[in-house]
């Protein structure tokens, strides 16, 4: 175990670095976890882990040799957390591969667009996991998965559900090959309802909540989709409404297969 009380020592530096620069998490390949319930579903999932840094008095779970372990003072977590309110103790970790792949062998996907809250972000992959979607995909405009805020948000859900991060012609490519259709939520003239659409095998497409899918995102979708909810409401919170399409394919393939997990 290491000490460290000086504010400008190199770790110090790096890990608020990761904390505040999406393009420095890019260009060093880590990204910075803050919270002892983070670090252990990080552990229980095999994140690739750099160091620890806990203040005095933390009990750490037990972790592998090759990882740094560092106490520093109160007032230098404060200084070094990206939290406003530490828990104590926080971690460095390489950032996975999000290699494209080739094919998309799985049966349910969300698709966000331009969805750049952290929480909703982080929100959206907590309930993929939770409603067994195969995988999440960011395109252009949406918040930095490894961000302190969205990974907090996600509850673990990181180190156990696959993202991507794609274009759209990247997107629409590999779902052509996966023979999966694209549905976006959005009201148009020839819009299903969500209680109509096969919801069970394809990738679903979601935007902001203040400027929706984009006419380009659009024009890609195989068709379009909307949850039907009382006319005093125009539209859910992106968070919100992902929740309720993936329930939706979640609930009818449970349906279909008895043996689909509950």
């Amino acid at each position: 175990m290491e000490q460290i009380t000086s504010r400008a020592n190199a770790l110090m530096t790096h890990i608020r670095k990761l904390g505040g620069s999406r393009s420095y998490r890019q260009k060093t390949g880590e990204y910075v976890g803050d919270g002892r319930k983070l670090l252990e579903e990080a552990l229980r999932w095999g994140a690739d882990l750099t160091a620890v840094v806990f203040v005095p008095g933390t009990v750490l779970p037990p972790l592998p040799d090759k990882v740094r372990q560092v106490e520093v003072p109160a007032d230098l977590m404060a200084s070094i957390s990206p939290m406003d309110t530490p828990q104590g103790v926080l971690f460095t970790a390489r950032r996975p591969a999000c290699t494209v792949p080739s094919r998309l062998d799985g049966r349910r996907y969300l698709v966000l667009e331009g969805v750049q809250d952290p929480g909703n972000v982080g929100t959206v992959l907590r309930t993929a996991d939770a409603f067994e979607a195969d995988g999440v995909i960011l395109l252009e405009g949406c918040a930095d998965l490894w961000s302190p805020k969205t990974l907090r948000a996600t509850m673990g859900a990181a180190f156990r559900r696959p993202v991507w991060v794609m274009t759209l012609e990247e997107l629409t490519d590999l779902l052509r090959t996966s023979r999966l259709p694209l549905l976006g939520a959005a009201l148009r003239e020839n819009t299903l309802d969500a209680c109509e659409a096969d919801l069970t095998r394809a990738a679903i497409l979601i935007g902001s909540e203040g400027r929706g899918l984009t006419e380009t995102a659009l024009a890609a979708c195989d068709g379009t989709i909307r949850i039907p909810m009382s006319s005093r409401c125009e539209s859910l919170n992106a968070a919100v409404a992902a929740a309720v399409l993936l329930w939706e394919g979640y609930r009818r393939q449970r349906e279909e297969e008895p043996g689909c997990p509950t």
